[in-house]
């Protein structure tokens, strides 16, 4: 049953994302107003948590909540934002990122994980490669002056 539900969701946030993408204007317009929503609803609750908590225990008699009554107001905004978020595809990205989430399917280290040593040998071919790129700029230098040259003549 779970399966068949996450399927149809599934299904549904790539039909939204597929529409959205062609329309970056209300894709990030929507994205905003889910994430705002999201943490709205995460304040709200935690708000209306604490007040629950600490100023029932410490007010007196007459106390006026500033939440009485609207107990359903941060779950509904975390609610809203979250079905905003899931169903354009922006969910896990907002949160967590791209590099992180493309980071993990390749298996790689976080930097704080990686030893000394890793790092070194990172940087040691960052700069071979980087020397790599630079001699074949040369090379290609030297081609097209050959060519020039060579055009040159035939003129």
């Amino acid at each position: 049953m779970w399966k068949k539900i996450l399927k149809f969701f599934d299904k549904l946030e790539d039909k939204v994302r597929g529409r959205l993408s062609h329309k970056p204007i209300i894709y990030g317009f929507i994205g905003g107003i889910g994430i705002v929503l999201f943490w709205r609803g995460v304040w709200h609750s935690a708000d209306y948590l604490s007040e629950l908590l600490f100023y029932s225990f410490y007010s007196g008699p007459g106390y006026n909540s500033f939440f009485e009554g609207k107990w359903w107001d941060g779950p509904l905004s975390l609610v809203i934002g979250s079905i905003l978020l899931l169903m354009s595809g922006l969910f896990v990205s907002s949160f967590i990122g791209n590099e992180i989430i493309i980071s993990g399917l390749k298996g790689e280290k976080r930097v704080a994980e990686k030893t000394e040593d890793e790092i070194k040998e990172e940087a040691e071919l960052m700069q071979r490669t980087i020397n790599q790129i630079k001699e074949i700029r040369e090379e290609i230098e030297e081609v097209d002056k050959i060519l020039k040259s060579k055009k040159d003549e035939q003129k």
